[in-house]
């Protein structure tokens, strides 16, 4: 009908859809969506989600304590694997290590003329120096209050 109607001729196809979606739209009801297998699926699946909130108490627990276990590994120096008394931060990948034993490390690779690659296994930052360190307060206060407990 469009093809042969002069251009002037051509109604307003927006609005003629949007009656059309209308008339449809209002002809949908509640128990439409009873039927419909895509609905009910979804239903399932929110009270099988709900289900397993529910029985997630015992998991957060879990969580938690691997959470603790996690960041009581994050005391562990990379260089000595023993907890760190002193824990400096590199700020260029933002690994730690005990002050003392980082320290030493440059110290000796200096005198090789070496660079210092960062002992986090993974880093990819190959030039460690003593500049880049700042004291991790943050991690020292984790660390003692843990220790307290």
């Amino acid at each position: 009908q469009i093809k042969r109607e002069k251009p002037e001729n051509i109604p307003d196809l927006k609005y003629l859809v949007k009656e059309k979606f209308t008339a449809l739209e209002s002809k949908n009801s509640d128990s439409d969506l009873q039927r419909n297998e895509k609905y009910m699926y979804f239903k399932d699946q929110l009270k099988e989600m709900r289900k397993q909130y529910n029985d997630n108490e015992a998991i957060e627990q879990i969580d938690e304590d691997i959470a603790v276990t996690q960041s009581q590994m994050n005391f562990i120096c990379p260089i000595t694997q023993m907890e760190m008394k002193r824990p400096v931060r590199n700020k260029i990948c933002g690994h730690t290590y005990e002050e003392d034993a980082i320290l030493k490390i440059i110290q000796t690779r200096k005198q090789q003329k070496k660079k210092v690659r960062c002992p986090k296994i993974g880093c990819s930052h190959a030039d460690v120096k003593g500049s880049d360190l700042v004291p991790d307060e943050a991690l020292k206060r984790a660390i003692d209050s843990q220790n307290k407990q």
